[in-house]
């Protein structure tokens, strides 16, 4: 069954059948007079107040604060110390972690855009190191905007497409049949079978 526009979906579990990609939902949001900022689970989110009879409307923009260049402890917040993703930070983790070349993972990235957005003032950075470790959670990064990624790996992966010479042509179309559908958005080998009719080569 292909997805219906949204103007013709008429509750939220209906919406949450069908794969939206981060831009429909931004626009989807704009054209509900809600809040269009986000990730794809915040986005969702403002959608599904919206048919509870909730509307969550954008905030201010919020003033920049300039780094300072006082000395980062684990006591610093993160706000007040004007983080960043730059050398300076990423020095004082590996400092922290005793880990040479430092990278911020996931859930950290998606922690300081929710404590900025927040404007959490309580947050530390030793908070955010306790995220790294795992020791706590404060946001977690939005996964379903790997999906189509994931399908791609299986599907490439899967011998029985070996016989596609154009792998990445065949595996958007069963994408888009599985995307549209209410299945679950998983490549599984029998989409070959199912839409065998479309990827006839």
């Amino acid at each position: 069954m292909p997805r219906p526009n949204f103007a013709q979906i008429k509750s939220y579990a209906e919406f949450s059948r069908h794969y939206w990609y981060r831009e429909e939902l931004q626009q989807i949001c704009k054209q509900l007079g809600i809040s269009s900022a986000g990730m794809k689970t915040e986005l969702c989110h403002n959608i599904e107040e919206y048919f509870k009879g909730n509307r969550i409307v954008g905030s201010q923009p919020k003033r920049r604060i300039k780094p300072s260049d006082s000395p980062l402890s684990l006591n610093s917040g993160l706000i007040d110390c004007g983080f960043t993703f730059g050398p300076r930070f990423r020095e004082f983790f590996a400092e922290q972690t005793v880990v040479k070349n430092f990278k911020f993972n996931v859930d950290m990235v998606a922690t300081v855009k929710k404590v900025k957005e927040d404007n959490d003032k309580s947050f530390t950075l030793g908070d955010l190191l306790d995220i790294y470790y795992g020791k706590k959670t404060y946001a977690k990064y939005d996964n379903s905007a790997l999906q189509w990624n994931r399908f791609v790996k299986e599907f490439c992966t899967d011998p029985k497409t070996a016989q596609f010479p154009n792998k990445l042509k065949i595996a958007a179309i069963l994408w888009s049949e599985v995307r549209n559908s209410t299945q679950e958005k998983i490549y599984t080998p029998d989409l070959l079978t199912e839409f065998a009719d479309k990827i006839r080569i």
